[in-house]
Order: structure tokens, then C-alpha cells, then sequence
């Protein structure tokens, strides 16, 4: 059977109440006593219940985590940073795919309570302000992204705009003059901000705005990128450099670009935006905005704990990020933002 505080206390000579205090990492032990125990602890094999020390300490021992997509390189990557960070505090992670629907939202902020969980994450895409109201009060939340929802929760995001600004303006500095967008829709908060940086960029570079030249795309994957691409090329006077998104976009598109010949950046540059891993490794490798993603899930997870002690105002957090400059746009140096 596995061994008890009893059986730990027993052995050292000394109190139950020593053992936990030890077992729990509380300094008001005397050094030979410490060391009794954890000679004890050792013997014995005892591993605290896990369920039992949270439930003392008044938490779950659990945090929740919903993004749209676990498929998308991006909410991968931030999740396995979420994950880590969450494990410095003793927390595990429970983690929930919505599609970005406002249905399957809807249905895991309902089932957020306090009893399952000490705080949540969400990367939201659909969710509207009367949606959080079927989430518990005693549930601390921190927001993800740019999706535009007027609701006093803690927010973590980088400037959207102010980014996509930077990326199209990189390609009106390289001299490229019919820049293309790949990624409007409507449905996406997120899109909307970036569009409004690349039309920004083209008014400060003097560049015309083209509506031929912005692609709407229903989905942010690799398809969906080669399927504009075809569009793009298509046209009388095809782009020489487009804006994606996000990397998947721009490696589909790089993917059909190189399909029908041209070359990058000679033909055409190309910007992503995530920096995922694969945009360092594609071939060529792909010029993107990188937001500082272990500061996004530190930030996050931080929010989180210490609203489980502390009152504090509404944190409206910006992220800072750079631009990566890549061979598919310039040999240049990374230079940030």
C-alpha cells in the first residue's frame, strides 16, 4: 500500500503536522527535523495526493485552455508554452477545440465552473459580450487575440494593425509596388485589424489600393493559400509580393507560386505572420511577423494566479513583436521592430 503522512512521521519521530508542513515547502521547520523527513520521504516512497493538497489549498489544480484550432502551428505552439508555464504554478491543463464557432465557445465557457477548474484561457473567434455571462464569476479568464468583444476580463495581444503595417511596409521598401493581401474575412476579428495595417502601409508608401488584389480566405491553411495564389496569378497584372496572415497562407502560396514557375523573392516576395517553426525551414524560408509567444503564455498564466489572490483593475496587455526577415523576401539581416 502506499505509505501516509503517518507512516512518514513515524519513521522521522516527529509530527504529522512536521511532515506537511515539509511535504507543502513552508520554511518554519527546524534543518534536522527537515532532514528527517526528507530521509523519511525518502524510505518510504510517499507521494503527496495531488487532489487532496489542492483541495486544502482551496483550487483544482486545474486550468482550462480553449483556442480554435490545435492544428494551426500557431495555437501548437502556444499551447505547449501555455502548458510549461502553467506547470511552475502546479497547474495542469485541460484543453478544449472549438473550431471558432460561437456554438462550441459557448458550450466551454458554460462549462467552466469553479469546482473543475482555477481560471480559464480563451482564444475567442466568434464569442459575443452576452456570451460570458454563462461563465461563473469565481472563474478567473484571460483573453486571447483580437477578436472585438466588450467584456471586463483580462487581454493579451499584440498590435495587429501596427504589424501588418510593418510587413507590408518591408515589401514597399524592397521596392515592390503591387502588393497583394491574402486572408480578409469578415468573420475574423483578427483579419480586419490586419487589413486595416496593410491598407495603412500601402497610403504611407503612396501605392494605390487594388481590390483585385485582396484575397478572402474562408480558412487560415496551407489550401487556402495555394487556392489565392492561383486566383492572384491568374489576374492581367498579377502581384509582385504579397501579405499573408499567417504562415500557413504563405506556404501555400509559395508552394502553387513555385508550381507555375516563378521564383522568390525575384518573381515575388512573400510575408507571413506567426513565425511558426516551419516558416525558419521552408525552402525558401519565409520572411514573417513573429509575436514573442512565450511572453503571450507567460503573460497569460501570470494574469491568471494572481487573480486568484489579488484585486486589480482590467490588464489590457500589448504584446511586443518583430519582424523576421527571410530569404523570401531579402538576404537582410532580423531586424526588430
Amino acid at each position: 500500500m502506499a505509505a501516509t503522512l503517518k507512516d512518514v512521521a513515524s519513521l522521522a519521530g516527529v509530527s504529522i503536522k512536521t511532515v506537511s508542513n515539509v511535504v507543502n515547502g513552508y520554511d518554519f521547520v527546524k534543518p534536522e527535523n527537515r532532514r528527517k523527513v526528507l530521509a523519511a520521504l525518502e524510505a518510504t516512497g510517499y507521494r503527496p495526493h495531488r487532489g487532496a493538497r489542492n483541495l486544502r489549498r482551496g483550487r483544482t489544480g486545474f486550468i482550462a485552455l480553449v483556442l480554435p484550432e490545435l492544428n494551426i502551428p500557431y495555437f501548437a505552439e502556444l499551447t505547449g508554452l501555455i502548458i510549461t508555464a502553467a506547470h511552475h504554478h502546479e497547474w495542469g491543463v485541460l484543453i478544449e477545440q472549438t473550431q471558432g464557432t460561437r456554438s462550441q465557445e459557448r458550450t466551454a465557457l458554460a462549462s467552466m465552473g469553479p469546482y473543475l477548474i482555477d481560471g480559464a484561457i480563451v482564444s475567442p473567434q466568434a464569442l459575443e459580450a452576452a456570451d460570458f455571462a454563462e461563465l461563473s464569476p469565481a472563474v478567473p479568464l484571460v483573453l486571447l487575440g483580437e477578436h472585438a468583444v466588450d467584456v471586463p476580463f483580462d487581454h493579451v495581444a499584440i498590435d495587429n494593425v501596427r504589424a501588418a503595417r510593418t510587413a507590408v511596409g518591408h515589401l514597399a521598401q524592397i521596392g515592390r509596388r503591387r502588393i497583394a493581401a491574402i486572408g480578409h474575412n469578415p468573420h475574423r476579428g483578427t483579419a480586419a485589424l490586419r487589413l486595416t495595417g496593410y491598407r495603412e502601409a500601402l497610403a504611407e508608401a503612396n501605392i494605390p489600393e487594388r481590390s483585385e488584389l485582396i484575397v478572402t480566405a474562408l480558412e487560415y491553411h496551407r489550401r487556402d493559400g495555394a487556392e489565392a495564389m492561383n486566383h492572384l496569378l491568374d489576374l492581367p497584372e498579377p502581384p509582385d509580393a504579397i501579405f499573408c496572415f499567417n504562415d500557413l497562407l504563405a506556404l501555400g502560396a509559395m508552394r502553387k507560386a513555385a508550381e507555375r514557375g516563378l521564383r522568390i523573392p525575384e518573381d515575388l516576395a512573400i510575408v507571413g505572420f506567426d513565425n511558426t517553426e516551419e516558416s525558419t525551414f521552408s525552402i525558401p524560408s519565409l520572411t514573417t511577423i513573429a509575436p514573442n509567444k512565450s511572453a503571450i503564455a507567460q503573460t497569460a498564466v501570470d494574469l491568471l494566479r494572481r487573480r486568484a489572490t489579488e484585486s486589480f483593475p482590467t490588464q489590457d496587455i500589448q504584446i511586443p513583436f518583430t519582424l523576421e526577415i527571410r530569404e523570401s523576401t531579402s538576404t537582410l539581416p532580423t531586424r526588430p521592430v
